[in-house]
């Protein structure tokens, strides 16, 4: 069966997955989370000759990190699944009920969203915590991972499909796709795919936008400052940074640029510049931060903090004051997480009101910028868009609105010529 095919299939079978019961789909969570412990040894047989093959060909110790698919990364994926079932059903909320007139009533409710197609990069822990978000939410997912993990994500889809169908899910409710030319053949199926949620570079996602009508959700830059204030704490400071650039420095929220403050840079930069040179970052600035603290490569130009480094690469420089920082933050950064570092309730206020971002955050580390740390049960990718859904996708965020009207035979006419009128109250 081509991709065609099998998503139409999917497409006719997506009300019957919305239909589902929350009892249903946290049913089918708790087996998949069964299956997957019972087959662990068979996705580590399939990540060490996935790691095997990107290491002979190599690619670089960033993308290796992400690729592994460990014991550690196993029990998070599990840990992810029990905190999905544990979460309320985002299916079926009721957000407006409001009587237009007598016996005629309107309500508001929550509904999957329906065939949402997946692109990632090479995470298969990213495929397990996708599938589980779609599942959840009553989503039907169509999954297509990185090449580099393709021995892997074959694995564990294998098995969750398996146990989601063994549960009592639709049978067509899940799909992975694994030729790169299935991508193509995907993006044109506009009219029975309903979002398309690419995760990888700035390049691939800007593709995925420029080659398809269906709507896209997601980021392309993960381009995140810290703003270290005139009054923030400069010991706790060098930690916090060290923790959002080296913690995981190729994931999307970590930082890429410090702005600091001109009254405090003379006695920060050297004691910043100390630690991360011990953590084996690599620090560039321009010609104002050179005469304080050693930079490597040449020195930064104007466009050059567009640039997004994804590894232990990290620009610094120095700004006037906490205006200069939010527009630079605003002209430069991705609007996806950037951070200010204060004592200052106020500039933290400031701060807040004016970055146009999906992550602001006042004196905590970028890298919080994650569904799982907000308690959604892990996430499906992170917008900056300002439609439908901003920051991290979790469960709310792959459902839309039903307007669902109940009347007593009632007629527009009525209202039209003057004999009814509308009293409009919510309830």
């Amino acid at each position: 069966m081509n991709v065609s095919q099998a998503v139409h299939e999917m497409k006719l079978a997506a009300p019957q997955m919305a239909a589902t019961s929350a009892e249903e789909r946290n049913r089918a969570l708790k087996y998949i989370t069964q299956e997957l412990i019972a087959a662990k040894d068979e996705f580590f047989a399939a990540n060490a000759e996935d790691l095997k093959k990107a290491e002979e060909s190599g690619l670089k110790a960033s993308i290796l990190g992400r690729l592994k698919f460990n014991e550690n990364k196993l029990n998070a994926c599990i840990e992810g699944y029990q905190g999905l079932w544990a979460l309320e059903d985002p299916v079926g909320k009721v957000s407006l009920k409001r009587e237009l007139d007598d016996g005629l009533m309107l309500k508001r409710i929550s509904v999957p969203i329906g065939v949402i197609g997946v692109i990632f990069e090479a995470r298969p822990d990213a495929l397990v915590q996708i599938a589980g978000l779609c599942i959840k939410s009553g989503n039907c997912a169509i999954l297509k991972g990185g090449k580099e993990a393709a021995a892997t994500n074959r694995a564990l889809f294998d098995v969750i499909k398996r146990a989601a169908t063994e549960a009592g899910l639709p049978e067509q409710a899940l799909l992975m796709v694994s030729a790169h030319e299935e991508i193509d053949e995907l993006l044109k199926l506009d009219q029975d795919v309903d979002l398309i949620i690419p995760r990888g570079s700035n390049a691939f996602v800007r593709y995925i936008m420029d080659h398809t009508k269906i709507p896209v959700l997601g980021h392309a830059d993960g381009i995140c400052h810290i703003y270290v204030d005139r009054a923030a704490d400069l010991t706790d400071a060098i930690p916090l940074i060290l923790d959002a650039k080296t913690q995981y420095p190729s994931a999307c929220n970590a930082v890429e640029t410090v702005l600091v403050h001109r009254s405090v840079a003379g006695a920060f930069l050297p004691d910043l510049s100390k630690a991360l040179k011990a953590a084996g970052v690599s620090i560039r600035g321009d010609k104002e931060v050179s005469e304080l603290i050693p930079v490597d490569g040449e020195l930064l130009k104007e466009e050059d903090y567009h640039k997004e480094y994804g590894d232990s690469i990290l620009a610094i420089r120095i700004v006037n004051d906490i205006d200069e920082a939010i527009a630079h933050i605003n002209r430069y950064g991705s609007h996806h997480t950037d951070a200010i570092l204060t004592d200052d309730d106020a500039a933290a206020e400031r701060f807040e009101a004016l970055v146009d971002s999906a992550g602001v955050y006042h004196n905590c580390s970028t890298r919080f910028s994650d569904g799982f740390r907000y308690g959604f049960g892990a996430e499906v990718g992170i917008s900056t868009g300002k439609i439908h859904a901003r920051g991290p996708v979790g469960l709310d965020g792959l459902t839309t609105s039903k307007y669902v009207l109940t009347g007593r035979m009632t007629c527009v006419r009525d209202y039209a010529e003057g004999i009814q009128k509308f009293h409009f109250r919510d309830l």
